[in-house]
């Protein structure tokens, strides 16, 4: 005797629900990673939409194409505006790579070491540059500010990519 299926799916296909799931762990991942350094966030936030768009039409062309503009433009500002920022208040070499440093070690520390990990490295780094005290927190600050106006924004597009996600795919399970 053939076994039944004991859940139907609301007129979808295995493989609708099976990219719905990864397009909305993408966006999920997506939205982690506006947060933690070490994931791209708008980059795989991005892969959600491609994937609704491939498989399922739901998302325009100019949708895709506009976010995914938007993607690369926040990706590359994520990498040259804290340099760009370093080095407008005289920032040195030593203080950017101390912010890379705190960076990566903040990520073992959680939330508290994500946010001040690149404050301390870049106040470690001027002072280590030979700065002094004023001059050296003031790099630091601007290493701080580029942090987190450069997650405030990868956060807005991520959480919006993730309300698409969710807006197209409640669609295309409705349908």
């Amino acid at each position: 005797m053939p076994r039944r299926r004991a859940i139907i799916i609301l007129n979808s296909s295995a493989m609708e629900w099976l990219v719905i799931a990864v397009a909305l762990l993408c966006a999920v991942i997506g939205l982690v990673g506006a947060i933690v350094p070490a994931l791209p966030g708008p980059p795989v936030s991005f892969v959600a939409i491609l994937l609704l768009y491939i498989f399922s039409y739901e998302v325009s062309l100019t949708a895709l194409f506009i976010t995914g503009a938007v993607a690369v433009v926040i990706t590359l500002l994520d990498y040259v505006a804290p340099i760009w920022l370093t080095k407008k208040v005289g920032g040195s070499k030593l203080s950017m790579w101390g912010a890379g440093i705190g960076m990566f070690v903040g990520i073992f520390l959680g939330l508290p070491g994500i946010i001040f990990g690149p404050f301390i490295g870049a106040l470690i780094g001027e002072l280590m540059s030979g700065n002094t005290g004023i001059d050296a927190l003031k790099v630091a600050f601007m290493s701080f500010v580029s942090f987190m106006l450069t997650t405030g924004v990868k956060l807005v597009y991520c959480l919006f990519i993730l309300a698409m996600v969710i807006k197209d795919c409640w669609d295309i399970a409705i349908v």
